[in-house]
């Protein structure tokens, strides 16, 4: 069996360092925030180029309090892209706000910067550009156009830990940008967790105050905050992988490299990777109209694949109030009926990627 993702392979991996971590932790007897916690956030920060990181306890806080540092809510609109995890939507209907989609980049599955200004009005708070996959959103006219027009950008940088824009490190381009350290994820904790990164030393600060009941002094209440801290015991695990962090991408990309060139001969519609994108590679998807059939037969080779996402957020039941057509978002629809993420990891071995190669020439009529 070749799995999508061996979530404990990482651990095996890095076992000794990951377990003394945990224990320095249990040991301290510092239990939330504290100097582990403060560890991790100068070294994240460092790794992304950004002045300040801030812990969070999940990815989609770190959406929700970077959109409330911004005093976005009721009333306000923010530009989302149609192809997304519905997390991102999530989100911006937390603060009251109303998410405006837009279409990819048929290409790189990304919002299209060509379409966002059209669906821009007066309402227009900020725009949040996803990195899918660990591919780079293309951010310089995103943010020249968010400029002119005064609004934020807020990244979801969930899947794109350690991906480049034209050479410089996702992590400190846009207003802020917001981090998931999901197991799953190429920097993954062994539980929920999250972060932001900004270069903005007061966005930074009201994020702080609004992750601890909205209080720096205890007892002290400056807004209605939450509870939304970074574990110790995730930022020592964090902390470990991190310095693997590097090496654990070139390991994916050499995996992404591999699929590339093995598949470039089937009908299968292939990553695209722009000349100024350097992938984390998160994910592998390919994309195939016939894509039940071809992961059906996959299951038969005892070859793990996911689909990210079979339901594009504007036809989730949670957004039926829209009242949007599946057609009136026909690129997310299509992406939605037609991508496959095929198995990729810094664990997988490199005979596995050739056995996933191999298949699609072997066993199955494309």
């Amino acid at each position: 069996m070749i799995p999508f993702l061996d979530l404990g392979a990482a651990y095996r991996e890095i076992k000794p360092e990951i377990d003394a971590a945990v224990q320095r932790v249990l040991d301290s007897g510092w239990y939330i925030l504290g100097p582990e916690v403060e560890a991790f956030e100068e070294e994240w920060a460092e790794y992304c180029g950004a002045e300040h990181a801030v812990g969070l306890a999940n990815g989609l806080d770190a959406l929700v309090l970077a959109l409330r540092a911004l005093d976005v809510g009721t009333g306000d609109e923010v530009i989302v892209p149609s192809n997304t995890y519905i997390a991102t939507w999530l989100a911006v209907s937390a603060v009251g706000a109303t998410p405006v989609p837009v279409e990819p980049d048929p290409a790189t599955h990304n919002i299209d910067p060509d379409r966002i200004e059209a669906a821009m009005t007066e309402r227009t708070k900020a725009i949040l550009p996803v990195h899918l996959y660990g591919q780079p959103a293309d951010l310089d006219p995103i943010l020249k156009l968010a400029r002119a027009r005064g609004v934020a950008v807020v990244e979801d940088a969930a899947q794109a830990h350690g991906a480049r824009y034209k050479g410089k490190r996702i992590g400190a381009h846009g207003d802020i940008v917001c981090w998931s350290f999901y197991p799953g994820k190429n920097l993954g904790a062994l539980g929920d967790a999250g972060a932001v990164t900004t270069n903005n030393p007061d966005l930074a600060d009201r994020i702080r105050v609004l992750r601890n009941y909205g209080s720096r002094v205890k007892y002290v209440n400056e807004v209605q905050g939450g509870n939304s801290r970074l574990d110790p015991v995730q930022a020592a695990a964090l902390r470990v992988k991190l310095v693997y962090l590097e090496e654990w991408t070139s390991r994916r990309s050499a995996i992404a490299d591999f699929y590339l060139k093995g598949l470039a001969d089937t009908d299968l519609i292939l990553p695209h990777v722009p000349d100024w994108a350097d992938p984390a590679w998160h994910l592998f998807v390919v994309r195939s109209a016939r894509r039940e059939s071809l992961q059906t037969q996959l299951a038969k080779a005892n070859i793990g694949t996911l689909i990210h996402y079979p339901i594009p957020p504007h036809m989730q039941e949670a957004y039926a109030k829209m009242g949007l057509a599946a057609d009136a978002l026909p690129l997310a629809q299509q992406l939605a009926d037609e991508v496959l993420s095929l198995p990729i990891g810094p664990q997988l071995p490199l005979d596995d990627a050739r056995a996933v190669v191999a298949t699609f020439f072997q066993k199955i009529e494309l």
